[in-house]
Parts: structure tokens; sequence; C-alpha cells
């Protein structure tokens, strides 16, 4: 047995590895980038080049890299605070610095074992088990002549309380900037990338766990923004970011569409609707925040002449870091074999740390369903 006293708190970690999505950073990167993403899909390059302008409103650079940046920048502070000593690698799935090349540098520099901390906090085939799936691949592609590092996926963290608070005090923040005249009566929107109806069917060992996760944490975060202001705002679940065939069912409704819904009752009733969009599923304020949201979702609230604000997302909000190591700790005493608290609110239960073979199983309609902004 080793000796107690020898035994570090990271054990037996080496190394954390930030693992996300990818995204352009120069207008000539755009086009490559997506047929990256939509590879194997048939998708025409014409389609590619229409969602492109999006990215070109700003500047050919989606924000998700630079926050990437910034998210290992506060992390490694935290570490550094707490007295932990863990380098931090960053690998993408679609774009610079690729994960495969990443992983391969790891092993380069004699990691041995790292805890992967993947910029999703939810449970889906494109949100949880591919990159479970691109981390095995990683591994299988470093070169002859060099030892792999075992890697493991830390557990979603969607119920977390540092991301949970880190929304909360986002929503708290929107709710401030309003007009006080509307402020206690402004519905609190929820928003998440919407994905094939067939991909939540089979999200979670027993099915249905992205939107039962979705659908849980709003709960949590609108009582917590009672408690804090005492009033009860309305509250509810809306999706963006659709893509792929309009044949295949997808979770509903479009925020869009459910503002022009909203405007027809402010319409009806005379009474003056504000809106707090909250980018609960995103971790950060990447493109489907920058252009679904700030800039479509805004356009329409105010053609349609609702009041509306954004709330931040978790990004480096300091509860949000501390919860990622957090969860490196919990998941390093794991695998020392000692009891852990697994801190999770709400009605579900944490996440397993190793998900079961059948879970989030894909389904080839399932295909389109990765973003293609990010």
């Amino acid at each position: 047995m080793p000796n107690p006293e020898t035994v570090r708190p990271t054990d037996p970690y080496d190394a954390v590895l930030l693992v996300s999505f990818g995204g352009p950073e120069r207008p000539e990167d755009v086009v490559p980038f997506l047929e990256n993403v939509t590879r194997g899909r048939g998708i025409p390059r014409e389609r590619l080049e229409v969602v492109g302008e999006h990215y070109y409103l700003f500047g050919g650079r989606s924000p998700i890299n630079d926050q990437n940046r910034a998210l290992i920048a506060a992390l490694s502070a935290d570490l550094e605070a707490h007295g932990i000593d863990l380098p931090i690698y960053w690998g993408n799935r679609n774009w610079d610095p690729y994960l495969d090349d990443v992983v391969a540098q790891m092993a380069r520099d004699g990691v041995r074992r790292a805890a992967c901390l993947v910029t999703s906090a939810y449970s889906s085939w494109s949100s949880c088990r591919q990159y479970r799936d691109n981390l095995e691949a990683a591994v299988a592609a470093v070169p002859d002549g060099l030892v792999a590092p075992r890697l493991d996926k830390i557990r979603a963290y969607y119920h977390h309380p540092g991301f949970v608070q880190a929304s909360v005090d986002g929503v708290l923040d929107a709710l401030a900037d309003l007009p006080a005249e509307v402020r206690d009566d402004a519905r609190l929107v929820f928003v998440t990338h919407s994905i094939p109806t067939a991909m939540n069917d089979e999200s979670g060992p027993d099915g249905g766990a992205y939107l039962a996760q979705h659908l849980d944490v709003v709960g949590v975060v609108a009582d917590a923004v009672q408690e804090a202001t005492g009033v009860a705002h309305e509250r509810e679940l809306v999706f963006c970011s659709r893509s792929g065939s309009p044949r295949t069912p997808w979770l509903e409704p479009d925020v869009n569409d459910r503002l022009a819904e909203l405007a027809d009752e402010q319409e009806r009733t005379g009474r003056r609707q504000a809106v707090v969009m909250v980018p609960v599923g995103f971790v950060s304020d990447h493109m489907e925040v920058a252009f679904d949201l700030d800039t479509e979702a805004m356009a329409t609230a105010e053609r349609l002449g609702l009041t509306a604000r954004r709330s931040a997302s978790a990004s480096t909000h300091p509860a949000f870091v501390a919860a990622l190591r957090e969860l490196v700790l919990e998941r390093a005493a794991a695998e020392r074999g000692e009891p852990v608290e697994r801190p999770a609110l709400g009605s579900l239960p944490p996440v397993a740390d190793r998900c079961p073979t059948g879970c989030c199983l894909p389904r080839r309609e399932q295909g389109s369903a990765n973003a293609l902004q990010q």
C-alpha cells in the first residue's frame, strides 16, 4: 500500500486535459473548419458557406478558443492558489490544437494519466459520448514508440453547485439590468442546444437524460433566483442552433418561435413582457451564444417589442472554475479507492464516473447533430 504521507490529492493524475469543440480563428479557416465538423455527412459546400456567414459577422473568428484560453488561465491560477501542481493541456475535436496532436505531445512529455474536463455539461451522444470516443481515438493514434496516457473523462457536471451558482449569478445580474417596472414580471427563458429527439431518447443509460437534466437544472436555478429575489419568475426551456434535415424531429420550441409567442401574448394582454435568456446549456459565450442569442434572438426580441436581456454563461466564474478543480480531485479520490461525495443539486443523482457501455448510443439520423457553430 502507498504511504498516505506520499499520496497527493491529485494522484493518480499527473495532468489535466481540457477537451473542447474548437473553432476557426481567421476568415480563411471558416469553411475548412466546417468541413471538419461535417466530414462524412455529405453536406454541400454551399450550405457550409451559408453557415460560415455567421462567423464572418465576427471577423471569421469563433470566440470559443479565446474563451478556452481564458478558462485554462483561470483554472491554472485556481490550482496554484490551492497548492496543486498539475499541467493543463488543451485539445479540440475540430480545430487546432487538435486532440490527437495534443495527446501525442502528452505522451512525449511523459504524462501517464490525465483527468479530462469537457466543455459540455450534459449527457447525450454529441455532448458526452462522442467526446469519450474522441479520447479513445486520440489514445489509439499515439505514434509507435510512445506510451499513450490513460485518459479519464470527468462526469457530467450540469448540476454541480459551482456550475449552478455561476448560472444563478448571471440571472441575478441580468434581472438587475432590466427596467424596474418590468423586472419582477420578467420570464426566465432558459436556452440550450437543440438535438434530434432520437438522440435525446438514447441519452443516458435509460434514455431521455439530455432533456431531463436540463429541465431539472432549470428548476434548481429558477428556485435559487426566487430565494435570492423573493420573486417567483415564470421559467421555461427552449432551444437553439438546430441544423440538419427538416424531416428529422428535433427538440422544440426554438427560442425565436417562443419569443414570437410571448410577443403575441403581450399584444393580447397589453402587459409589457420582459425576458431574460439564460444560456444554461452552454459553458461559455461561444458562437451559438454570440450569434443565436446575442445577435439573432436579440434582434427578434427588439423587432417584436420585447424587453430582453441575456445572462452570462459560466465561463470563468470563480464558482465554476472551483467546481472544475473539485471535480478533478473528486475523481482522483475515487480512483484511489477512497469514499467520495459527489455534489449535485436537484432531483437527479450524479452521473456515473464511467458511463455504461450502452449509454448515449448514436443513431444514423443523429449524424448532423453536432453544432455547425462554436
